[in-house]
Formats: C-alpha cells, structure tokens, sequence
C-alpha cells in the first residue's frame, strides 16, 4: 500500500511502499476512501509536535472495513466506518466514569508511535518499522484502528466528507456542546477561524447563542464565518478586539474559544471573557509553552480550561453528528474548501498552515 512517511521534522512527507497491515485482537483494518487534513497533522511536520520518525501521519480517516482482528464485536467487514481520533480501552478509569476522550492507556502511547501493546502495525516491504500516529496512520491506502475508534456510518454516507468529523470538526462542535456546554442565548467569541474555528462557529448555532463572534487576521475567513452562522467579525489585524468585544458584548462574552494555539491568543480569551465567564483553550499549543496570565481573573470566577477532541464521546456523539450533517445543519460541504490525492500531501499541509483552506480531504 501506498502511505505518506515523515522521515524528520521539515522534510517533506515521501510517498512509500509498505506492507498492508493485519489486525490484531480487538483491531480493525479498514481501506480508506478518504481522510481530513487537520493543523495536528502539520505540528509533527513542522517540528511543533515531537513524535517518533519514520511515522505515517493522518488521523481523520473514513473508508470501508477490510478484515476484523479477533474479538471484533461492534463493525463487520463492508461496514463503512468513520476513524475517530481517540480510540479507548473502555476499561480504565477514564472510560468507566465516560469520559473515553482521556483513555488512560490511549493516552500514554498516542503520540509514542505504537498500539497500546508497545507494537506498531506498519512496516516497509524488507522489514523496517514504521511508527503509528494516533494509533490510526490514515495518510495511507490502509489502516489499522481499535474497533472503538471505527464508528459504523450508514452506506449513503458520503465518506469524503464526514472523515472531517474524525477530528477537527468534533473537536470545535464539541468544545462547546461537551466541555464549555454553552447554554442558549448566551455570547461567544470564537478566536482563530481555521478549521476548528469554524467548526466551534457551527457549535455555538447548535447551542443556539444570541452572539457568536468570530476573531480572524484573514478577511477570508471571517467572511466564510459570517456564512456559516457568526453574527459579528473582528479582524484583529485592523481593530482592537477588546474594544470592539466591549460594545459587542459590554463586561465580556460568556464563552470563549482559543483555537490557534499560541499563548498570546490564550490570554486574549481570558481577557474577553466577564467576570464568572468560561475560556477554553482548544488549539494545538506546542508541547512545554508557558502562558502568563494574570491570576486576579481566576479570583473573580473566571475559568480557564482545556478541551482534547472537544470531550467526544465517539460512539454516542458522532453517530448524531452525523444525522445533523445529514439535515444541513452542519454544513461540511462547504467547510471542505478543497481535495487532494496522497501524492500531493505536502502540498495539503502547507496550504492549511498558509490559510488558504478552510477545511481540505485526501482522497485515495
């Protein structure tokens, strides 16, 4: 099979020849129709995010399943699957108390390049092994996941379209309805309009906030926000945001939504917030940034949080977000802006990190 390799942070990805996975117990091989392009995927090829080379990046996949591995209960061969981005053990503490986003096993190898076993899956045609990413790998023709991580999608499911779910939209829907659980008529500032961003924008229209401002450098962005549902736009480049904010929303939003990942714009939500308001930071920040912040905010009841894959419950989330896409109420396919095949993945990753994209799919 064909698969995109990271050999070393800022090299390009090369396009190699490696053996077709097996699945072993409890593991699913699925061929992939498609997979999202998520800013998790750039951190590794940019040197953000330090994981172990040779790896096969990717981990918004979406195909058909190939051959279940012994003790596969929940899909069958032929089942169309969409690949969530946590997989869970559903037995440790995390899981029990339903909370499988933080599994505790997961957790430790997500970015080590193995399975929970310590063992990787992929390997080049004379032997070499090739580390796992998010114990999916989805930059390839095939991939091996933990059946809880393939959630089963009806056959008329377009596969190019909701692979995005696998991550980064469930990521911004989720930040709000699962972690902040932002409630009806309340304001909310979305920072940074990328992907998450507006997948965050699509989050506070499910919640049904009366204001939902969208903070951007990129006035393409912030009109595709308008389009997608925020009532206001700032152009941080142009204006000031605390001002612009005060006459919004005078005293503060009720919500705040980081979704850049620098410390600056973590700062910047916490300053947007009022008094008793909540700021969740959903980017990718990289790994061992410090934020200052000043702590007399948390004494006047300002909560300052965190939210890793928008606190998805894969198995009882995706299924009715899917059923929302199906009911045009999230809108993906105009989020997915452009398609690429595997060959051309660098060329993928950079237009995201240059913002040319709002959303853009590998299809194989």
């Amino acid at each position: 099979m064909k698969a995109a390799v990271l050999y070393s942070a800022g090299e390009p990805l090369k396009i190699e020849e490696l053996e077709i996975p097996k699945p072993q117990v409890g593991e699913v091989l699925v061929k992939l129709v498609a997979t999202g392009v998520c800013h998790t995927d750039y951190a590794p090829y940019s040197g953000d995010m330090p994981v172990p080379p040779p790896i096969v990046l990717g981990h918004e996949g979406a195909g058909i399943v190939e051959e279940i591995g012994p003790g596969v209960t929940l899909v069958k061969p032929g089942d169309h699957v969409i690949l969530f981005v946590l997989p869970s053990c559903g037995k440790c503490r995390q899981c029990i108390i339903g909370k499988p986003y933080l599994c505790e096993p997961v957790s430790e190898v997500l970015l080590g390049g193995t399975m929970m076993d310590g063992t990787t899956r992929l390997k080049k045609k004379d032997g070499t092994p090739i580390n796992t990413f998010f114990c999916q790998s989805s930059f390839a023709e095939y991939a091996v996941v933990y059946e809880s991580a393939a959630i089963k999608v009806s056959d008329d499911i377009p596969l190019d379209k909701v692979c995005v779910l696998s991550c980064g939209v469930s990521t911004g829907i989720g930040a709000l309805v699962n972690k902040a659980k932002v409630t009806v008529g309340s304001t909310v500032a979305v920072i940074g309009c990328g992907g998450v961003g507006q997948s965050a924008i699509v989050g506070a229209n499910l919640c049904n906030a009366s204001k939902i401002i969208a903070i951007d450098v990129a006035d393409n962005k912030l009109k595709f926000a308008k389009e997608i549902g925020a009532t206001h736009t700032i152009n941080s480049a142009k204006e000031g945001v605390m001002e612009r904010i005060q006459a919004i929303a005078p005293g503060g939003v009720d919500y705040a939504f980081e979704c850049i990942g620098k410390p600056a714009t973590v700062v910047l939500a916490l300053d947007c917030v009022r008094f008793g308001g909540t700021a969740v930071v959903v980017g990718m920040v990289p790994w061992g940034t410090t934020v200052g912040i000043d702590a007399m905010f948390l004494l006047f009841d300002k909560t300052l949080t965190g939210c890793i894959g928008g606190s998805t419950r894969a198995r009882v989330d995706i299924p009715g977000w899917v059923d929302l896409y199906k009911a045009g109420k999230i809108p993906l396919d105009k989020m997915i802006t452009r398609t690429y095949k595997l060959e051309q993945v660098n060329e993928a990753l950079e237009a995201m990190e240059k913002g040319e994209v709002i959303r853009s799919v590998i299809l194989f």
